[in-house]
């Protein structure tokens, strides 16, 4: 399901507690970095996902989406597009599946829109969550 409604989407940023950043790092400048500080800073759980690094934010890496021993409401992508069904497809193999399967700016797929089509999964492509966090926070 895409999502283009703005009281819809502000209402699943009110309802996401956890986010799950597939292409985590914590390199000053680049926009995951910016992006998530944001978020953290407003309040959400944010679990890095990279398959080299341990340790990004100061908060525990994990490898690969499955890896994650918790339940994420939220996953973020900020990997090339060519990457996103690959990653949808690891999403589905989850005991629970995320409210939103989200990609950044200037990211599509249609190849992941449709591994999510009849699934109770909302996909959000080419949105930059911190940007619509800022201009719908409170618009419900």
């Amino acid at each position: 399901m895409l999502i283009v409604d703005e009281k819809k989407l502000a209402t699943l940023l009110d309802e996401v507690k956890v986010i799950a950043v597939i292409g985590a790092v914590d390199k000053p400048g680049r926009p995951v970095d910016r992006v998530c500080r944001y978020m953290i800073d407003a309040g959400y759980e944010i679990i890095p996902v990279h398959p080299k690094r341990e340790n990004v934010w100061g908060l525990k890496t994990y490898k690969s989406v499955k890896d994650i021993p918790v339940a994420v409401d939220l996953v973020n992508l900020f990997r090339a597009s060519e990457f996103c069904a690959d990653h949808a497809r690891e999403v589905l193999e989850l005991e629970t599946l995320p409210k939103c399967f989200w990609m950044q700016q200037d990211i599509f797929s249609p190849e992941a829109r449709e591994l999510f089509s009849g699934k109770d999964i909302t996909v959000i492509e080419d949105r930059c969550i911190m940007v619509d966090h800022k201009n719908l926070a409170g618009n419900k």
